[in-house]
């Protein structure tokens, strides 16, 4: 499997549900509902599920999806 790219990984942290499964699901609805003109966003969200669909739960699992938080 390919690995993620940096971009990938942090639009899997905005997305992340916790879950494989619900992650793919949210990234499905965001890709119907991106306008034309976010092609390079709907580049990356399809990049993604593809390489979320061909790993299994357990490798999932074993990703570290980290969320920042910045305070001002």
């Amino acid at each position: 499997m390919d690995r993620f790219s940096i971009e990938e990984l942090n639009l899997m942290c905005i997305y992340d549900t916790g879950t494989r499964s619900r992650l793919i699901a949210g990234l499905e609805k965001i890709a119907l509902e991106l306008a034309p003109e976010d092609e390079e966003l709907a580049e990356l969200v399809q990049s993604a599920l593809k390489k979320l669909m061909a790993m299994s739960d357990q490798e999932y699992e074993e990703l570290t999806l980290v969320e920042y938080v910045i305070a001002f």
